[in-house]
Protein backbone atom coordinates (compact mmCIF):
# COMPACT_ATOMS: atom_id res chain seq x y z
CA UNK A 1 0.00 0.00 0.00
CA UNK A 2 3.11 2.11 0.57
CA UNK A 3 6.58 2.27 -0.89
CA UNK A 4 8.58 0.21 1.99
CA UNK A 5 11.10 3.28 2.88
CA UNK A 6 7.96 5.59 3.66
CA UNK A 7 5.70 2.34 6.07
CA UNK A 8 8.91 2.32 7.76
CA UNK A 9 9.37 5.82 8.55
CA UNK A 10 5.77 5.94 9.34
CA UNK A 11 5.97 2.99 11.98
CA UNK A 12 8.36 5.80 14.12
CA UNK A 13 5.84 8.92 13.69
CA UNK A 14 3.36 10.21 13.36
CA UNK A 15 1.56 13.16 11.48
CA UNK A 16 2.68 13.80 7.91
CA UNK A 17 5.25 13.17 6.29
CA UNK A 18 6.32 15.07 3.02
CA UNK A 19 9.87 15.26 0.80
CA UNK A 20 10.73 17.70 -1.85
CA UNK A 21 12.18 15.66 -4.51
CA UNK A 22 14.39 17.69 -7.28
CA UNK A 23 13.99 15.35 -10.26
CA UNK A 24 10.90 13.34 -10.81
CA UNK A 25 9.19 11.68 -13.61
CA UNK A 26 5.24 11.09 -13.70
CA UNK A 27 3.07 9.18 -15.87
CA UNK A 28 -0.55 9.77 -16.30
CA UNK A 29 -1.93 6.56 -18.64
CA UNK A 30 -5.80 6.73 -19.73
CA UNK A 31 -7.60 3.85 -21.55
CA UNK A 32 -9.15 5.34 -24.12
CA UNK A 33 -13.09 3.72 -25.21
CA UNK A 34 -13.68 2.59 -21.57
CA UNK A 35 -16.16 4.87 -20.37
CA UNK A 36 -18.63 4.08 -23.44
CA UNK A 37 -17.83 0.75 -23.09
CA UNK A 38 -19.01 1.07 -19.10
CA UNK A 39 -22.48 1.54 -20.83
CA UNK A 40 -22.55 -1.46 -23.00
CA UNK A 41 -21.62 -4.49 -20.22
CA UNK A 42 -22.21 -4.94 -17.07
CA UNK A 43 -20.36 -3.64 -14.10
CA UNK A 44 -18.80 -7.25 -13.42
CA UNK A 45 -17.61 -8.06 -17.02
CA UNK A 46 -15.91 -4.26 -16.65
CA UNK A 47 -14.21 -5.33 -13.16
CA UNK A 48 -12.71 -8.30 -14.80
CA UNK A 49 -11.71 -6.05 -17.71
CA UNK A 50 -10.14 -3.06 -15.22
CA UNK A 51 -8.47 -5.92 -13.62
CA UNK A 52 -6.46 -7.63 -15.95
CA UNK A 53 -5.49 -4.06 -17.64
CA UNK A 54 -4.21 -3.25 -14.21
CA UNK A 55 -2.74 -5.98 -13.18
CA UNK A 56 -0.74 -6.56 -16.11
CA UNK A 57 0.78 -2.44 -15.87
CA UNK A 58 1.79 -3.73 -12.32
CA UNK A 59 3.78 -6.09 -13.43
CA UNK A 60 5.61 -3.77 -15.88
CA UNK A 61 5.78 -1.10 -12.64
CA UNK A 62 7.21 -3.63 -10.27
CA UNK A 63 9.51 -5.12 -13.02
CA UNK A 64 10.62 -1.48 -13.59
CA UNK A 65 11.11 -0.43 -9.82
CA UNK A 66 9.26 2.44 -10.27
CA UNK A 67 6.03 3.67 -7.91
CA UNK A 68 2.70 3.12 -8.74
CA UNK A 69 1.05 6.57 -6.76
CA UNK A 70 -2.76 5.18 -7.68
CA UNK A 71 -5.53 4.39 -9.81
CA UNK A 72 -8.36 6.68 -10.13
CA UNK A 73 -11.50 5.00 -12.27
CA UNK A 74 -9.79 4.00 -15.56
CA UNK A 75 -6.42 6.90 -15.32
CA UNK A 76 -3.09 4.80 -13.77
CA UNK A 77 -0.55 7.02 -12.18
CA UNK A 78 3.20 6.25 -11.85
CA UNK A 79 6.06 8.13 -10.72
CA UNK A 80 10.13 7.66 -10.80
CA UNK A 81 13.11 9.28 -8.20
CA UNK A 82 10.59 8.48 -5.40
CA UNK A 83 10.76 7.88 -2.79
CA UNK A 84 14.30 7.33 -3.36
CA UNK A 85 16.18 9.36 -6.44
CA UNK A 86 17.37 7.70 -9.66
CA UNK A 87 19.17 9.56 -12.47
CA UNK A 88 17.22 7.24 -15.33
CA UNK A 89 14.11 8.46 -13.82
CA UNK A 90 12.80 9.98 -17.29
CA UNK A 91 14.35 6.85 -19.21
CA UNK A 92 12.47 3.87 -17.18
CA UNK A 93 8.94 5.64 -17.40
CA UNK A 94 9.75 6.13 -21.06
CA UNK A 95 10.62 2.32 -21.48
CA UNK A 96 7.52 1.62 -19.40
CA UNK A 97 4.85 3.82 -21.79
CA UNK A 98 5.50 1.95 -24.53
CA UNK A 99 5.44 -1.19 -22.58
CA UNK A 100 1.95 -0.41 -21.07
CA UNK A 101 1.19 0.82 -25.14
CA UNK A 102 2.29 -2.86 -26.55
CA UNK A 103 0.35 -5.02 -23.28
CA UNK A 104 -2.96 -2.82 -24.16
CA UNK A 105 -2.70 -4.08 -27.40
CA UNK A 106 -2.26 -7.28 -26.62
CA UNK A 107 -5.44 -7.35 -24.36
CA UNK A 108 -7.11 -6.22 -26.82
CA UNK A 109 -6.39 -7.83 -29.40
CA UNK A 110 -6.82 -11.05 -27.72
CA UNK A 111 -10.15 -10.30 -26.23
CA UNK A 112 -11.61 -8.44 -29.64
CA UNK A 113 -11.84 -5.21 -28.76
CA UNK A 114 -11.32 -1.78 -29.43
CA UNK A 115 -9.16 -0.60 -27.14
CA UNK A 116 -6.04 1.63 -26.84
CA UNK A 117 -4.52 3.61 -24.73
CA UNK A 118 -3.02 7.91 -23.62
CA UNK A 119 -0.29 8.25 -22.02
CA UNK A 120 1.73 11.31 -21.13
CA UNK A 121 4.80 12.64 -19.14
CA UNK A 122 7.22 15.03 -17.88
CA UNK A 123 9.93 15.26 -15.22
CA UNK A 124 10.72 17.89 -12.61
CA UNK A 125 10.30 19.06 -9.16
CA UNK A 126 7.36 17.46 -7.04
CA UNK A 127 6.89 16.97 -3.24
CA UNK A 128 5.65 13.78 -2.00
CA UNK A 129 4.59 12.02 0.64
CA UNK A 130 1.66 11.21 3.09
CA UNK A 131 -0.66 13.68 4.47
CA UNK A 132 -3.97 13.06 6.79
CA UNK A 133 -4.26 10.79 9.33
CA UNK A 134 -7.41 8.05 7.97
CA UNK A 135 -6.95 5.97 5.19
CA UNK A 136 -3.81 7.84 3.93
CA UNK A 137 -2.14 7.01 0.34
CA UNK A 138 1.23 7.83 -0.83
CA UNK A 139 0.90 11.36 -3.40
CA UNK A 140 2.75 13.58 -5.10
CA UNK A 141 1.88 17.43 -5.48
CA UNK A 142 2.77 19.93 -7.79
CA UNK A 143 3.17 21.68 -11.01
CA UNK A 144 5.22 18.76 -12.12
CA UNK A 145 1.84 16.50 -11.65
CA UNK A 146 -0.30 18.85 -13.32
CA UNK A 147 2.08 19.00 -16.41
CA UNK A 148 1.79 15.52 -16.77
CA UNK A 149 -1.80 15.02 -16.02
CA UNK A 150 -2.09 17.59 -19.04
CA UNK A 151 -0.02 15.85 -21.38
CA UNK A 152 -2.11 12.94 -21.24
CA UNK A 153 -5.61 14.83 -21.18
CA UNK A 154 -4.22 16.79 -24.42
CA UNK A 155 -2.58 13.79 -26.51
CA UNK A 156 -4.21 11.29 -28.53
CA UNK A 157 -5.06 7.54 -28.69
CA UNK A 158 -2.47 5.19 -29.25
CA UNK A 159 -0.13 8.17 -28.26
CA UNK A 160 2.36 8.79 -25.72
CA UNK A 161 2.92 12.19 -25.87
CA UNK A 162 5.98 14.23 -23.78
CA UNK A 163 7.75 17.87 -22.75
CA UNK A 164 10.86 19.35 -23.89
CA UNK A 165 11.72 19.29 -20.37
CA UNK A 166 11.13 15.38 -20.65
CA UNK A 167 12.50 14.69 -24.25
CA UNK A 168 16.13 16.61 -23.23
CA UNK A 169 16.41 13.91 -20.54
CA UNK A 170 16.15 10.69 -22.84
CA UNK A 171 18.93 9.05 -24.23
CA UNK A 172 19.37 7.98 -28.06
CA UNK A 173 17.46 4.58 -26.92
CA UNK A 174 14.05 6.32 -28.25
CA UNK A 175 12.67 7.46 -30.86
CA UNK A 176 11.22 11.40 -30.08
CA UNK A 177 9.11 13.46 -32.97
CA UNK A 178 8.05 16.71 -32.42
CA UNK A 179 4.16 17.80 -32.32
CA UNK A 180 4.86 21.18 -32.31
CA UNK A 181 3.31 23.69 -30.33
CA UNK A 182 -0.79 22.98 -28.28
CA UNK A 183 -2.58 24.69 -26.13
CA UNK A 184 -2.45 23.12 -22.81
CA UNK A 185 -4.95 23.85 -20.53
CA UNK A 186 -3.95 26.08 -17.33
CA UNK A 187 -0.16 26.31 -19.05
CA UNK A 188 -0.56 28.37 -22.10
CA UNK A 189 1.23 27.07 -25.52
CA UNK A 190 4.35 25.01 -25.40
CA UNK A 191 6.00 22.58 -27.54
CA UNK A 192 5.20 19.04 -27.12
CA UNK A 193 6.85 15.77 -28.88
CA UNK A 194 5.66 12.23 -29.24
CA UNK A 195 7.82 9.07 -28.01
CA UNK A 196 7.18 6.87 -30.85
CA UNK A 197 9.29 3.63 -29.85
CA UNK A 198 12.67 2.42 -29.32
CA UNK A 199 15.53 3.18 -31.61
CA UNK A 200 16.62 0.51 -33.96
CA UNK A 201 19.78 -1.36 -32.41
Amino acid sequence: MLPAAIAERLKFRRGSLAERHSAVTVLFADIVGFTPMAERVSPSELFVLLDEIFTSFDALVIDRDVEKIKTIGDNYMVAAGVPDGRVDHASVVADLALAMQAAIGDIAARRGLELSIRIGFHSGPAVAGVIGQNKFAYDLWGDTVNTASRMESAGAAGRIQITNETRLLLDDRFVVEPRGEIAVKGKGTRATFWLVGAAAT
